[in-house]
């Protein structure tokens, strides 16, 4: 994740993490990502049923029961073991995570443990009744799913009247006092959108928005032709950084993040060169302390049937089953090649990706879409917009050369 808000308007300083000791365990959730010890958020998708037909699903989920998801016990055999390991957050998701009907239980156990629930979600099913519910068994945040106004997201979605349930689940959050946030996935389809959802933040004060770039998995392979160009994404990220320093000029900050492209954060940096603003140099800082994409290392993913994955996105390489071992000997286990490269990935970077200058604090940025577009894991993230230039090259570098 890129902090928009957090790098372009200052609402974090170089020195704030610095405070904390930068160790999981004491960082609150807005600075996780400056972690030393980068201990694993971990997405679990506790369920592969869905109400919706979203296009770009990574699960490809179906409206129908499947018969291979962890059992209630398992779940809590999981749980616990996250907790013992020190993972800061647990995400449910899906699917529609709260389709599954122990859900809350073991929300509940997780945050009993002391583990950070979240919830990403369509937003769909959360009544007044489940909004309560969701914060009296310790909920720290759900994310919302919204994909543009109505007419886009219903078609995206597959089902009329998903953006109306949507915003009432949002608005149900909220009266429960519940911290809701907005997820948009950006494609050719929608990204006209982008004003409008800046608009819905405001109306409806929302506190977070988290723009995903488009990754090529699941249901969102058939999207690859649909992925923003180059100068396309140049133009959305530009727009999100002035959407998002209106709002803090204004005096109605929020919280944006930009998500799986880590160019963004080389990009917010050279702009803000470019524009002679005095904290540039802190903004490096803080990218330095980030260090780019953490699939296999910060963050991984737990499938419906217990297959452990490094990230939620990228499902070609299963590193274990926790039905068969505890998730925390899984994650440290290197003696699984890939899982040994992950942990050290500059190492392995290929063509004008390993001689960028802002490899350390991108790392190469996504694997799953390398290996989804090149059929190379280490090859060159195509969605990278960065020029030459930009990243320090004087000739060109063919995406695929070693």
């Amino acid at each position: 994740m890129i902090g928009v808000s957090k790098l372009y308007c200052g609402t974090v300083e170089a020195s704030d993490p610095l405070r904390y000791g930068r160790r999981t365990k004491n960082l609150p959730s807005h600075l996780l990502q400056f972690a030393l010890d980068k201990k694993p958020i971990v997405v679990w998708n506790c369920t592969r049923r869905c109400n919706l037909k979203c296009k770009h699903c990574y699960a490809q989920a179906e409206d129908k029961d499947f018969s291979n998801e962890l059992t209630t016990e398992e779940g809590k055999q999981l749980i616990k073991d996250l907790a013992t390991f020190g993972c800061p957050v647990l995400l449910f998701s899906g699917g529609e995570p709260l389709i599954r009907k122990d859900v809350l239980e073991l929300a509940e156990y997780a945050a009993q443990l002391g583990l950070r629930v979240v919830f990403s979600t369509n937003g769909t099913l959360i009544t007044k009744d489940l909004a309560k519910r969701l914060k009296e068994i310790g909920t720290s945040y759900v994310g919302i799913s919204l994909d543009g106004t109505e007419k886009v997201h219903d078609q995206f979605r597959g089902v009329p009247g998903a953006f109306k349930k949507a915003i009432e689940g949002i608005r149900n959050c909220k009266e429960a006092e519940l911290k809701v946030g907005l997820r948009f996935t950006i494609f050719k389809g929608n990204a006209q959108e982008v004003s409008a959802i800046f608009d819905i933040v405001e109306k409806e004060e929302i506190d977070r928005v988290c723009f995903y770039h488009l990754v090529y998995s699941g249901r969102g392979s058939a999207l690859i032709e649909q992925d923003l160009s180059h100068e396309e994404t140049r133009k959305v990220v530009d727009l999100i950084i002035d959407r998002t320093y209106d709002l803090f000029q204004r005096g109605k900050p929020k919280e944006v993040l930009t998500v799986d492209n880590h160019a963004d954060g080389p990009y917010i940096y050279l702009r803000m060169l470019k524009e002679n603003n005095p904290r540039a140099e802190e903004v490096l800082e803080l990218l330095k302390m980030n260090e780019g994409n953490s699939s296999g290392v910060g963050i991984g993913c737990i499938s419906w049937d217990g297959e452990v994955y490094a990230d939620q996105f990228w499902r070609n390489h299963s590193f274990g089953n926790v039905r068969k071992r505890p998730f925390s000997e899984i994650w440290m286990d290197t003696s699984n090649p890939l899982m040994a490269r992950l942990k050290e990935k500059k190492k392995y970077i290929k063509g004008r990706c390993s001689q960028c200058k802002w490899l350390d604090v991108c790392a190469g940025n996504f694997r799953a879409r390398a290996e989804a577009y090149y059929g190379d894991i280490w090859a060159p993230d195509p969605a990278c917009y960065l020029t030459d230039e930009e990243i320090g090259l004087e000739d060109s570098v063919d995406g695929d050369n070693d």
